[in-house]
């Protein structure tokens, strides 16, 4: 006798999705907005809480413990260098990418009519100049980051901790072997809370359609559009272009050659499930193999075009909803922030709505935002892990061009 097959998080997820919007136009047609205001939300609004609270430990463990994995800063060299510009590179472009067509749809994009959201009053502050963002990355005190949450300074002093960590050598790897602990632990705590999404979820669905009515669903099918019309272009015009021009290959054999790991991903929206499929597609189009173990893994950690996206396009979306204009300077720090939040996102399940959490609390959203989009975030996900993956694959045939070409260069 088969065992039945359990249901998925995404599923329980997407399920109380679903039960949170029938239980909101219940209530709503019953009139009893109020009453889930007062009882239910604030079951959601400690779900969002622990949210927030795994934000800076996140953040700062995954990218030091990022660093620290590469052992030899100088082994990795002139590849490490290549892949991670080229990575930060693509990543800034497909932000670029996500708020341009989120902005062309924005005027359908109307703000929700709950007195609730009314209520909420956000000031317009001055955009700084692009020196003092700049400034204002480095911290001047290694704590008062992570307490004010100001998570560009976090990832800073992440780097930092992490390469220092290699340059002290033997005795810096009992403080390598702390952070590792320390981020193994803050992942077990972190799946623990993602364990409870589909109640959380339940219970801000719930409220935000007995609040606003039915018209929050179809602004839902709108922003996915949106998101997927920004990947599609990605990769189409980005990867198309990157493929044809730095990898020297022809488009039509690269998305052949890589559609398995395209599928994988689609499918189990894991980077990392879906890693030894890609390096296999990636060696049979002629990827170097030393290059492709090396680039992929660091890859599936730190390149996330598809999560870059899905952050710029659901931060404009929750924007619009409260009724908040963005500044062209908080397109800059969504574009910097979401950048630098995609080395942060370390291919772990469930990342993607925590950093979203912090591209939120950098341009002043309230992070409850997060629950309009919650339910529908594995429909994001499908889309942004094959755009994850299918950007490692064009990053390791790319640097593998340039490591033969400098090989055939000291030959001669």
């Amino acid at each position: 006798m088969k065992e039945k097959k359990k249901l998925s998080l995404a599923g329980w997820i997407f399920i109380g999705m679903l039960a949170g919007i029938a239980a909101g136009l219940i209530f709503t047609f019953a009139g009893l907005a109020d009453f889930t205001t007062e009882w239910i939300k604030p079951i959601g609004t400690i779900y969002v809480n622990l949210l927030k609270f795994l934000v800076v430990p996140v953040v700062l463990l995954s990218i030091a413990d990022g660093v620290i994995s590469l052992h030899d800063l100088k082994r990795v060299g002139s590849v490490g260098l290549k892949t991670f510009v080229y990575y930060m590179c693509t990543t800034a472009i497909a932000v670029v990418i996500g708020l341009v067509l989120v902005n062309l749809f924005k005027g359908m994009f109307t703000p929700l009519p709950s007195a609730e959201l009314g209520e909420l009053v956000y000031e317009a502050k001055e955009a700084p100049s692009v020196m003092q963002v700049i400034v204002n990355i480095f911290p001047d005190n290694f704590f008062k980051p992570m307490v004010n949450a100001d998570m560009l300074p976090v990832i800073v002093i992440a780097i930092f901790l992490g390469a220092g960590v290699l340059s002290a050598g033997e005795k810096g790897q009992k403080v390598g072997e702390l952070i590792n602990c320390c981020f193994e632990v803050i992942m077990k705590i972190m799946m623990m809370i993602i364990k409870f999404t589909p109640i959380g979820v339940f219970c801000l669905m719930t409220n935000v359609v007995a609040v606003n009515g039915p018209q929050i669903i179809g602004k839902l099918a709108l922003v996915i559009g949106v998101a997927y019309l920004a990947y599609i272009i990605h990769v189409v015009v980005v990867y198309g272009l990157s493929v044809k021009f730095l990898a020297k290959m022809n488009p039509i054999k690269f998305f052949k050659g890589i559609a398995p790991a395209m599928i994988t991903a689609f499918t189990t929206t894991s980077s990392a499930a879906t890693l030894p499929v890609n390096i296999e597609c990636c060696n049979d189009l002629g990827a170097e193999p030393e290059i492709s173990s090396f680039v992929l893994p660091l890859g599936s950690t730190i390149n996330m075009d598809g999560t870059a996206i899905y952050q710029a396009v659901c931060a404009v979306f929750i924007a619009c909803c409260y009724g908040v204009n963005l500044t062209l300077g908080d397109m800059a720090m969504i574009v910097l922030s979401a950048t630098l939040a995609s080395i942060g996102t370390a291919g772990v399940s469930g990342a993607g709505m925590i950093m979203l959490a912090m591209v939120l609390t950098q341009v002043g959203l309230p992070v409850e935002g997060i629950a309009i989009i919650a339910g529908v975030d594995k429909l994001f996900d499908m889309g942004r892990t094959t755009l994850n993956i299918t950007g490692d694959a064009t990053c390791a045939l790319f640097i593998s061009r340039l490591e033969r070409e400098k090989k055939a260069k000291a030959v001669k």
